[in-house]
């Protein structure tokens, strides 16, 4: 039998989530029989469901050897090279600026070299998070941006500050976001854009509906022109709710779709589409989450209000600007 101290870290989470991660490399299935028959916190059975506490003492009755391989840490073979830059660290976050074509989290094409792991192997190395002392926990992003979307990452360091965090991006009225792009077309006026969407996984994208409709979810997007061209402005874009894909369906909506976008901004953008690709290499959507405005952090997060967060723009952005709109 082995007992775990539920620490700080680990409180706050049901028990099967904590199993899941703490049992990193046993199946589900094994995981919920394990919660009927073998697990046991301070001493009495618990449904799945229990929230931990921290100095709640967990009891696992399984052998040692088992317990030992379904725990085992699979190391990654070195390090991944880091590629992002901190524009911001205290004790309980790190904020940081991601490059384009990186992922923040893996998926069946990339699991090693993504930010969630660059941001962990730097922590470890500055003695931030120490894996050997965590039962579940591992530092995480808070928010996600596309592949080629470059720009700012919230990350929470503790647990406490990670939940806390993922609140304050979820609610309304804690943090502003802002991006940074260059659309089709000549922007002139501020567009506050109030919509339905609906997702279509099938293939990863999104569909706009009219304010009302009875399918969808709502979306809210301001658009504001910082240098309207005759062909292309430059505009910021303030995220008001946070959907999958909403910044480049939700333009592409109004008439304005961000350029080197194939997926949403159609055949009536194809010709310029193919002279950006050829004169700029650009092939993909143009788009930078620029800055983030903490309006109201609750505890224990208190010292992050009023903190603004910016992130430069990617060294091809002055070249593009320039010879789009002008100098």
């Amino acid at each position: 039998m082995k007992e775990i101290s539920i620490s700080a870290n680990d409180a706050g989470q049901r028990l099967d989530r904590f199993l899941k991660k703490y049992l990193k490399n046993a199946s589900l299935s094994y995981v919920y029989k394990a919660l009927r028959k073998d697990v046991k916190v301070n001493g009495r059975r618990q449904k799945e469901d229990y929230m931990l506490c921290e100095g709640d003492a967990l009891q696992l009755y399984i052998a040692d050897s088992e317990l030992a391989a379904l725990t085992e840490v699979r190391k990654r073979r070195g390090t991944a090279k880091r590629q992002f830059k901190v524009i911001y660290e205290d004790d309980d976050m790190i904020a940081v600026s991601k490059p384009f074509g990186l992922l923040v989290h893996g998926d069946s094409t990339e699991k090693k070299d993504t930010l969630a792991n660059q941001v962990t192997d730097y922590l470890i190395e500055t003695g931030a998070y120490a894996p050997r002392l965590e039962k579940s926990f591992v530092p995480s992003p808070v928010h996600r941006l596309d592949r080629n979307t470059t720009g700012l990452v919230v990350f929470g360091k503790n647990a406490a500050a990670l939940r806390t965090l993922s609140l304050m991006f979820r609610e309304d009225g804690h943090v502003r976001k802002f991006y940074c792009t260059i659309v089709y077309g000549c922007l002139e006026r501020k567009l506050h854009l109030k919509n339905m969407m609906v997702k279509d996984a099938d293939r990863n994208r999104v569909r706009v509906l009219p304010l009302g409709s009875p399918d969808g979810k709502y979306i809210e997007t301001i658009v504001r022109p910082v240098r309207p061209g005759e062909d292309y402005s430059l505009v910021e874009v303030e995220l008001v709710t946070g959907r999958s894909h909403q910044i480049r369906a939700h333009l592409a909506y109004a008439g304005h779709p961000v350029i080197g976008d194939s997926k949403y901004a159609g055949r009536k953008y194809a010709a310029q589409a193919k002279w950006l690709e050829d004169n700029y290499a650009l092939s993909t959507q143009l788009l930078h989450a620029e800055r983030l405005e903490i309006t109201d952090a609750p505890a224990p997060l208190e010292h992050l209000g009023g903190l603004v967060l910016e992130a430069p723009l990617p060294e091809n952005w002055r070249a593009l600007e320039r010879g789009l709109i002008g100098e």
